[in-house]
């Protein structure tokens, strides 16, 4: 039993390889490819800016002074999730691989972004009682268009190191709405409402970690996690891959 076991590892040790060779992993910001067992170059980690204390004890925005525990956003609007936190400011080469993330087809980014959210928040993410992993979803216009949902990308490369389940068909998104960028903090909450919807009660009293790949003020968030609220989860911690600035 054991040497059958030694020989289906070797095996799936093997294709792992061929995959490699195949299909090499690129660094998420230069696109090169890095060194053999590193799946970003050295010299760009240190592009990426890394979301660094002191940050809004709500949403997890970087704010400048230490004394302050809410960010402007997060001081002006009570959010239905319980707490939020990112790994990258959402500037410079962080936005420039996250677009390619998004639009370009890379997704074998969401591998580098689910690693480095564990090395930053393994922690944060233990601390707290959550039993299953949700990503935001896509209308499935969009998903068509685009051909992935990155968020769900994430949410399940973080599944496979934390353990956790990961619920891809809970929530869905039934409103086509139009991109969150283009609108002001009022328009987006009129842009969600109704955008989203719960198709099963297994989320009744249970804890969920929401993912997604930009935080900006976080209405889009908010709008998930309140339709899981509604079906009966007991309450919602969110991850983004990036988050705006705060003040």
């Amino acid at each position: 039993m054991r040497e059958k076991k030694n020989q289906r590892d070797q095996i799936r040790e093997f294709a792992v390889r061929v995959l490699e060779l195949l299909y090499p992993i690129r660094c998420p910001v230069c696109g090169m490819i890095p060194e053999y067992g590193m799946d970003i170059c050295p010299e760009c980690r240190v592009k990426l800016q890394d979301v660094m204390n002191p940050v809004c004890m709500k949403c997890g925005k970087p704010v400048a002074d230490p004394t302050i525990e809410l960010c402007y956003d997060c001081s002006r609007k009570q959010h239905v999730f319980r707490a939020a936190r990112a790994v990258f400011v959402y500037d410079g080469e962080a936005k420039a691989s996250l677009y390619r993330f998004k639009y370009a087809g890379r997704q074998e980014y969401a591998a580098f972004y689910a690693r480095e959210t564990i090395k930053k928040y393994g922690h944060w993410i233990a601390h707290h009682p959550i039993d299953a992993i949700i990503p935001v979803p896509l209308h499935w216009k969009r998903k068509r268009k685009r051909g992935y949902n990155q968020a769900a990308l994430y949410a399940r490369e973080l599944g496979k190191i934390t353990g956790l389940p990961v619920w891809t068909n809970i929530l869905r998104r039934v409103v086509n709405t139009r991109p969150q960028k283009e609108l002001d903090d009022r328009e987006r909450k009129n842009n969600l409402k109704n955008a989203f919807k719960c198709e099963k009660s297994i989320v009744q009293s249970k804890y969920i970690l929401l993912v997604d790949d930009i935080y900006t003020t976080g209405s889009t968030v908010d709008m998930a996690a309140s339709e899981l609220m509604r079906a009966g989860a007991a309450g919602v911690f969110v991850i983004c891959i990036s988050i705006g600035g705060g003040l």
